[in-house]
């Protein structure tokens, strides 16, 4: 009798391998579902520079008081220092002191705020070409950074003189005490704007216009006293949802009630509700629908006995039918159950109002609430439709109480070699969310910056860099997102290698900053030799025969490059050779710079000037119907390579 032994697979979760071999998963749903909220976060709150969001803002800025002195010292002295209190729209106001002025040449863009390849300058020069427009922003700064910047700040001004470039500093509002003496000169203190006048400005261009009577309700001006700038956007955006969805018969004033209603304080009445609540049950049967609001039945009691017995609560022993059924408990903490099926608080703003009681008034069980929701987030039957909304509960709590290694902790364990994917869009999400926080921002960057340069990240946590890098870093802090996409591709391996090098070079071709920037990151690490595989891929992707080939940094920066690339004896560059080849016959125009570089490249080295001709040569003799086109060019990189080594060139030598 013979038997065959085998796998039987009964049931299966996730990727399985039946066959022999190597196994290479290809997560697209999590990464798509990943990308869903990635791009859905970022809409609604935009931080980036892009001229269209720029212009965006600038239809809907009002001068705040002491704008016109800042406007007037960047102009005069190339520099100006931003200071006022936090929501005050100081970034806003910096950012339209740039965008007003001309654009005939250089780019607007963000320095980087974090020391990244251990960069030793807080400022660098190397940053700067002439026109450019910078924003620098300190809002968050700890103390030793801000003091360095301050130190760094005069020889930095000179050079931004000569090549007439102009830079606003935000400066940090809690380290006021820390501003030096001879820079008080260039700092203009900036007041909060008329907040109904910026509403006002909102409406208008959503084509609302409301009266001035109407501007008066009194319950808007109780809210526009306290609110911040960004507070009012949303609110501008409530309304002109209100007037989309009920139409212009109901009027303003309807609007109006209903977008505020979603901004209501419920802070006191859930305080009484929870003071008067004895049952602790009941208390975790509020936080966990507060959690996962909007949500089944199903899904509330799952989160309420977890979070029961990671609180080590005492189990209830009365027999399950003597006890109270979960409509009755739903009802007793004033909650519904809608005709979906779906459980919610009828008062709009209450939800919020208890996350925001229990994170605030018991933080010795902040940890055992991270723990939590951990461990609701595993439930397999949770939706990603429920998903996304728990996660960004989860992380404005987190956030707002100061505890981004929270946030940190959850990515590494949704991210862990073990975990299922399913984690992934979640883990993006969360990282998402502290890289758009004003005041956690910088930390979610050094924090992902040194993920990228670890040696054996996890697929999933690959995976997650990739992602957050590429659709959301990159919309703010392109120049430090390019960093660290640019470590991934050195290091990761498999399918987040490919999506890395890919993430990478998009970036990099989007700019021609970036474009830049990424030619001289990858002919100094060739030169350095330790990722000399990885950066040579990179660069023969990346080198484009015909772009900004005029500017002689660019051309300098490209003969570094193939003067490493050249040097390889592998010879998988013949083939980008002819590609510059090829560009010298369709743009003659350009025919002399491209050859320079390529000359330039091999002038000091025999051998690789003659593997150069060689692969010419073999181009040269392709059929391709263009041969005397061909035979010129060969003949002229012949003669620029013999210029660059003082030889004598004899044109009968092709």
């Amino acid at each position: 009798m013979t038997e065959t032994a085998g796998t039987y697979v009964h049931e299966a979760h996730g990727s399985v391998h039946s066959g022999e071999g190597p196994q290479f998963n290809i997560y697209m749903a999590a990464a798509a579902a990943a990308t869903s909220r990635l791009r859905e976060q970022t809409s609604r709150r935009p931080r980036t520079i892009s001229k269209d969001d720029r212009i965006h803002l600038y239809q809907r800025f009002v001068d705040p008081p002491h704008f016109s002195r800042a406007r007037e010292t960047v102009r005069q002295t190339h520099t100006t220092l931003i200071d006022g209190l936090p929501g005050s729209g100081r970034r806003t106001a910096a950012l339209m002191l740039l965008h007003e002025l001309p654009d005939t040449q250089g780019s607007l863009h963000e320095l980087p705020d974090t020391s990244d390849d251990e960069a030793t300058s807080a400022l660098d020069t190397q940053d700067v070409v002439p026109g450019d427009r910078l924003l620098l922003d300190l809002s968050e700064a700890d103390e030793s950074r801000y003091v360095a910047v301050q130190g760094e700040l005069f020889g930095f001004r000179d050079h931004l003189s000569r090549l007439d470039a102009h830079l606003v500093v935000v400066l940090p509002h809690h380290l006021g005490y820390l501003l030096r003496d001879d820079l008080r000169h260039l700092t203009a203190e900036l007041g909060r704007p008329s907040a109904r006048r910026v509403l006002a400005r909102h409406l208008r261009c959503e084509n609302i216009l409301p009266t001035s009577d109407e501007l008066q309700d009194s319950t808007l001006a109780t809210f526009l006293t306290s609110a911040p700038m960004r507070k009012l956007a949303t609110l501008a955006d409530g309304i002109r949802r209100q007037r989309d969805i009920g139409g212009t018969e109901r009027g303003f004033a309807h609007w109006l009630a209903a977008a505020l209603a979603d901004e209501h304080d419920q802070s006191t009445r859930v305080a009484a509700d929870i003071s008067a609540e004895q049952n602790g049950r009941r208390r975790a049967l509020l936080l966990s629908l507060a959690m996962f609001h909007g949500t089944t039945p199903v899904t509330v009691l799952h989160a309420t006995n977890t979070l029961l017995k990671v609180l080590s609560h005492p189990q209830d022993d009365t027999p399950r039918l003597d006890r109270t059924d979960l409509y009755a408990e739903f009802g007793a903490i004033h909650a519904e159950v809608r005709a979906d099926s779906r459980v919610c608080f009828p008062l709009p703003g209450y939800d919020s109002a208890v996350r925001d009681h229990f994170w605030t008034y018991m933080p010795d069980v902040r940890r055992q609430l991270r723990d939590w929701f951990q461990a609701c987030m595993s439930a397999p039957d949770l939706a990603e439709a429920e998903r996304g909304p728990a996660v960004a509960r989860f992380g404005e709590q987190v956030l707002r109480c100061h505890r981004p290694e929270d946030l940190r902790w959850l990515v590494d364990r949704w991210t862990s070699s073990d975990t299922s994917t399913r984690h992934v869009p979640d883990a993006v999400q969360l990282l998402a969310l502290g890289l758009a926080d004003d005041q956690h921002g910088r930390y979610f960057r050094q924090q992902i910056y040194d993920w990228s340069k670890t040696p054996d990240t996890s697929h999933g946590l690959g995976q997650v860099l990739v992602l957050v890098c590429s659709e959301a870093m990159a919309r703010t802090h392109p120049d430090q997102a390019l960093v660290r996409l640019h470590h991934l591709a050195r290091r990761a391996r498999g399918r987040v290698l490919k999506d890395a090098r890919e993430a990478t070079l998009r970036l990099a071709r989007s700019d021609n900053r970036l474009y830049r920037r990424m030619l001289d990151r990858l002919s100094t690490g060739m030169a350095q030799g330790q990722w000399g595989d990885s950066d040579n891929a990179l660069f023969l992707a990346l080198a484009d025969p015909i772009r900004l080939i005029r500017s002689g940094n660019v051309r300098t920066l490209l003969a570094r490059g193939w003067s490493e690339t050249l040097r390889r004896l592998d010879q998988h560059w013949a083939g980008h050779v002819s590609n510059w080849l090829n560009a010298c016959v369709t743009d003659t125009a350009h025919r002399t710079l491209v050859l320079n570089v390529l000359a330039s490249a091999c002038a000091s080295d025999g051998r690789t000037s003659g593997r150069l001709y060689r692969a010419a040569r073999i181009w040269q003799r392709e059929d391709s119907g263009s041969a005397a086109e061909r035979k010129d060019t060969v003949v002229h990189l012949l003669r620029e390579i013999d210029a660059r080594q003082g030889i004598e060139s004899y044109g009968f030598a092709v």
